[in-house]
């Protein structure tokens, strides 16, 4: 069964009620943040969508015209498809609302789909995410977000991943955002904050 997306589902033991989506950077596939995963949420449900898009024949979410330049209507359409890709998903295995989280690419579209499709992520944790649409999010309130972005990453500028905090809390959502002292590459520091904001969730 692929909902539309090859995929990899991991059941969890219900110790942990909050599923987990995975959502890869560009190259990965849905086996890629599993380990991160079960790090965050042990025992927490899993799933993970592998990018439908290649570039030179790495799997991503959506395309980019350039390093930073991305066409809006492929990014919105993409977007959507995987929302209902989520949608579908977490009817077919019981699951709730999930936290995403993404990496790069994968938090991109994580944050594209709470602009666009608000309800379909309980939350989201956004590793090294950049602003990609400006559309006005729909309502996010108290939607908790953390974002984690990198000193010196070489890949995102300051400012983007700023309006991109900016964007989340124009529609109400409860952004944390956090820097660490890398680039764009995840880093233990970036385990020990998510891990950390998850414990803290109400």
């Amino acid at each position: 069964m692929t909902l539309g997306l090859t995929h990899r589902f991991e059941p969890g033991d219900g110790s942990n009620p909050i599923p987990l989506l995975l959502l890869h950077g560009t190259g990965g596939d849905e086996n890629d943040l599993v380990p991160l995963g079960q790090a965050l949420a042990p025992g927490a449900a899993l799933l993970s969508p592998r990018g439908p898009v290649l570039e030179h024949g790495m799997p991503r979410f959506f395309r980019r015209l350039a390093e930073g330049i991305f066409d809006p209507i492929e990014v919105r359409e993409r977007t959507l498809a995987l929302a209902d890709f989520v949608e579908a998903g977490c009817r077919h295995y019981g699951l709730r609302a999930p936290i995403a989280v993404g990496f790069s690419n994968g938090a991109n579209v994580a944050a594209t789909m709470m602009v666009l499709r608000p309800g379909v992520l309980a939350g989201a944790i956004l590793l090294r995410p950049m602003m990609v649409l400006d559309d006005r999010p729909g309502d996010l309130e108290d939607v908790p977000v953390l974002i984690v972005s990198g000193a010196t990453d070489p890949i995102v500028p300051r400012d983007s991943v700023d309006n991109l905090a900016s964007l989340l809390r124009s529609g109400g959502a409860d952004v944390h955002h956090r820097w660490v002292s890398t680039g764009h590459g995840l880093v233990q520091q970036d385990v020990a904050l998510a891990s950390a904001w998850l414990r803290d969730r109400p």
